[in-house]
């Protein structure tokens, strides 16, 4: 990232101006070359900065200030239009950059030398030589500087690059915040908050005016401000997470109560709290809107969640699997399919990345979690949200078998339950025949890797459905030969789909069912 920087710094700064000073003292030298062949003898520098009638001088001033008044007012306008748009953070952050103030105060500079030089050289029979080269050199180099501060302007205010200050004005005030007194750490926290909000603030204007692009920058450059925070976590003062009287007053923990402050406080997370809370705005706002958002807000979700595990921050991790049951949540109320079945798909990733760090406490979690959520998704009408958990279930029963976790068992009992409250619901037949096909596809997966016992727990579950029923689902499975979903699909793969040798178990698994005519 840093040598893009420095390409970019350079495409905005350095090519310009090199180009407009080469094109200019090309264009100079041209014109001196021909008005000097009739006066052999004269020297360039002797033309320059020996002035032959002094009252020139006064009036290099009124350039600089010239100069000046139209960047001043051209930049002006382009600000504030961004910062309507966006954010008014954006002027904040422009005020306070260097290279604007360098810009602008090397201006200034040239103005005030001019004035002084010109009442200098007012005097009669003195010639200001230094003070007329160091005016000329000052007012040239302010001439060349427009361009390219205009392009500089042009990429600050880059919704991009705005967001990736944010972000890293955010890091650096945690930064500030490992090293300083007690009043320097107060004001890195509200530096930290700020960076925080603004950053969601972006995200919101962007969602309102169908900026997807620079929402999902955004939602990203969050994610990433939080990987980095829980990296520097450990090295924090304890003062850090102290939930202090303006902390408790900010618009995303004034509305909690004093004992859910006290485990925020107590597990410091308070910074992982206020990041996922502008996540679940975020999400609530896009549903049934724009998807994509919904998606990337879980995968950033997800990758929280990863980094805390690999951080060994339990309580951030389990935080982070607490918004995914909210995520869940709003989507079923939204009735909003499509999301649900992106959404488990994350949620599922993290299962089996929890299964993976050993920690098969939250993979049983997120496994329960698929169940309640694909039950409830049921219980509202939508039949598919069901599904889909049993299908990620099934992946999860997999892993878990071939990692050899010790709550293998507890996962697959959990599986073999995920359909029993629409069962006793005297739910219609077709709507839990994807829960069943997920169930002989996992029991397919234990009898080519010899565990018969597990599969055998399967069949104990399904041995009191219909004989035409498990007839017409073998029948489905064992017709589908290609892995890809004959539509465009986020996940891409055919949930019924069997490698050849699975698709050959389906005889042996089927064949226990026989002594009741299946």
């Amino acid at each position: 990232m840093e040598t893009a920087r420095r390409k970019m710094h350079s495409r905005v700064w350095l090519f310009p101006l090199l180009a407009v000073s080469a094109v200019s003292a090309a264009a100079y030298l041209a014109t001196w070359l021909l008005d000097s062949a009739g006066s052999p003898g004269l020297s360039l520098a002797d033309v320059l900065f020996v002035p032959g009638d002094q009252s020139t001088l006064s009036g290099l001033p009124e350039v600089v200030a010239g100069v000046l008044g139209i960047t001043i007012t051209v930049v002006a306008i382009i600000v504030e239009l961004a910062a309507n748009r966006y954010t008014p953070r954006i002027t904040e952050l422009f005020v306070e950059s260097p290279t604007n103030l360098a810009v602008l105060g090397f201006f200034v500079l040239s103005g005030l030398l001019c004035v002084w030089v010109s009442l200098t050289g007012s005097h009669p029979g003195f010639v200001p030589r230094v003070g007329t080269a160091a005016t000329v050199f000052a007012i040239t180099a302010c001439l060349l500087l427009i361009l390219p501060y205009f392009a500089f302007v042009f990429s600050f205010l880059t919704p991009d690059n705005v967001i990736d200050r944010m972000a890293s004005v955010g890091l650096t005030a945690i930064g500030r915040g490992r090293r300083g007194d007690d009043a320097a750490l107060g004001r890195a926290r509200q530096q930290a908050v700020r960076g925080v909000d603004q950053l969601a603030d972006v995200a919101l204007n962007a969602i309102e005016n169908k900026d997807k692009g620079i929402c999902m920058h955004a939602v990203n450059a969050l994610g990433r401000l939080t990987r980095d925070y829980l990296a520097l976590k450990p090295g924090m003062p304890a003062g850090w997470f102290s939930m202090d009287t303006p902390l408790r007053e900010n618009s995303d923990f004034v509305s909690m109560q004093p004992e859910v402050l006290g485990d925020i406080e107590a597990g410091k997370f308070w910074f992982e709290m206020k990041v996922l809370r502008q996540y679940q705005m975020l999400y609530g706002e896009t549903l049934n809107r724009l998807r994509d958002l919904n998606y990337l807000i879980a995968i950033n979700t997800r990758k929280i969640a990863e980094e805390a595990l690999a951080c060994g921050d339990e309580r951030a991790a389990a935080l982070a699997v607490k918004f995914f049951n909210t995520y869940l949540r709003a989507t079923v109320n939204a009735e909003d399919v499509r999301t649900a079945y992106n959404v488990l798909n994350q949620y599922r990733l993290l299962a089996e990345h929890a299964l993976k760090a050993g920690r098969g406490d939250l993979a049983v979690e997120a496994a329960l979690r698929f169940k309640y959520y694909g039950q409830l998704g049921f219980s509202s009408g939508l039949h598919f949200i069901l599904e889909t958990a049993a299908y990620d279930l099934c992946t999860l029963n997999e892993l878990a078998f071939d990692l050899a976790s010790p709550c293998r068992d507890e996962l697959l009992s959990i599986f073999l339950e995920v359909d029993k409250e629409a069962e006793e619901g005297h739910a219609l037949e077709s709507s839990l025949r994807g829960v069943r096909k997920a169930q002989v596809k996992l029991a397919t997966y234990y009898l080519i890797h010899g565990a018969e016992d597990a599969a055998l727990r399967i069949f104990e579950d399904m041995r009191n459905e219909l004989p035409a029923r498990l007839a017409s689902i073998r029948e489905e499975m064992a017709r589908i030969t290609s892995k890809d979903f004959w539509e465009v699909s986020d996940r891409g793969g055919n949930f019924d789909y069997l490698d050849p040798e699975r698709r050959g178990m389906l005889d042996k698994f089927f064949g226990w069912f026989a002594p009741r005519g299946a």
